[in-house]
């Protein structure tokens, strides 16, 4: 929804959809998205299934509108697009940690499995930590960019889920300062808003 924002578009329809409920295997998303994944996006009769390809494809079609999303400078530009990509890094890395459970069957856990995975997603952390300490206030620069509208979501369910500021303090900051924009407000999860984070993170 964020980008939808950004890029002024109005009047379009949305469903939140539960995956503890299971709707993202209802006829409705598999008609669109025959994995069953989410997020399943329609533009007229071009059917988009992938984060990164619906952003890119309404930043194009819709550039001429709203925020411009990508910065004039080459080398912003470049840094946009690595950042854009070494985002799927850090959400593998959440995956493999925070939902260990939930993919691996019982009886093929292993508390080293998880300890290992905790550490991965640490290390990872610092890594995007160390890119704040260099470049900002946003993740390709001066300039909020596709970078951020990609990448942001992913640094906010950290936060969600009770990373420390105070042990990463520059992610921190790019976190507050971007959660305060108007369209990310607007855009905001539902769901987050009426309950609690959670604590899940507190020690990582």
């Amino acid at each position: 929804l964020l980008i939808l924002s950004l890029v002024s578009l109005q009047g379009y329809n949305s469903k939140q959809l539960s995956f503890e409920k299971g709707e993202h295997k209802g006829k409705e998303v598999l008609a669109i998205n025959p994995r069953g994944q989410l997020p399943a996006f329609k533009h007229g009769n071009i059917t988009l299934n992938e984060s990164y390809g619906a952003c890119l494809y309404l930043e194009e079609q819709f550039k001429n509108q709203g925020n411009k999303l990508t910065p004039e400078n080459k080398a912003e530009v470049a840094l946009m697009y690595q950042r854009m990509f070494e985002g799927l890094s850090l959400f593998d890395k959440i995956k493999q940690s925070l939902f260990y459970d939930r993919f691996v069957p019982e009886n093929e856990r292993h508390d080293s499995a998880k300890k290992r995975n905790a550490e991965g997603l640490k290390d990872e952390i610092k890594i995007w930590e160390g890119y704040m300490q260099t470049t900002g206030p946003y993740l390709a620069g001066k300039s909020f960019s596709l970078a951020d509208v990609i990448v942001f979501p992913v640094v906010a369910f950290l936060f969600r889920f009770g990373l420390n500021e105070e042990h990463f303090p520059k992610l921190a900051a790019y976190h507050n300062t971007v959660k305060d924009r108007p369209s990310v407000k607007n855009t905001w999860p539902s769901n987050w808003k009426d309950s609690p984070g959670m604590d899940t993170l507190k020690n990582l």
